[in-house]
């Protein structure tokens, strides 16, 4: 095979995955930076590190930390805001898990704030404080995907800049 083949099919064979990656942080508790990560980890290791590579990966590899960790806090903080106890915060993530296994791609879109709605009401036996909950959950997925979504972009720039100066 010619190299100039091999490396447009490694190039796009990864922007494949870059941009599943990126089109997956619409989807919660779906890894889409760790996608993004383990993509620019596998191009580094198949065309190698070089200085410009290396420095390159190294911050795709914070922004992916701070993906992961801005999607956590900041969904966890926008449902204690609207009042969730932190038992209907652990029982919204084992759903979204479950739900994300179990039905997917979308079924922890359902199953997360459905879990804090239900559950705040049985707690609460209160509409009102469980659609609080519901609220506070939704606005800190709503902070969260733009932060996810922003550091992905920013993933997504740093590895062209990478590809194309190789």
């Amino acid at each position: 095979m010619d190299p100039l083949w091999t490396d447009a099919l490694g190039f796009g064979v990864t922007l494949v995955f870059m941009l599943i990656g990126l089109l997956g942080l619409i989807v919660p508790l779906y890894p889409g930076a760790v996608i993004m990560w383990i993509t620019a980890l596998i191009y580094g290791l198949a065309r190698g590190f070089d200085l410009l590579g290396g420095v390159l990966f190294a911050i795709i590899t914070l922004m992916m930390i701070a993906a992961v960790v801005a999607d956590n806090l900041l969904t966890t903080a926008g449902a204690r805001w609207g009042g969730a106890s932190w038992k209907a915060v652990g029982l919204a993530i084992f759903a979204g898990i479950a739900g994300t296994i179990f039905m997917p791609p979308f079924g922890g879109l359902i199953t997360t704030p459905l879990a804090i709605l239900l559950y705040e009401y049985f707690r609460l036996r209160d509409w009102n404080k469980a659609f609080n909950a519901f609220k506070g959950l939704a606005m800190g997925y709503g902070a969260s995907y733009f932060v996810r979504l922003g550091l992905g972009i920013g993933i997504l720039i740093l590895w062209l800049i990478w590809a194309w100066k190789r």
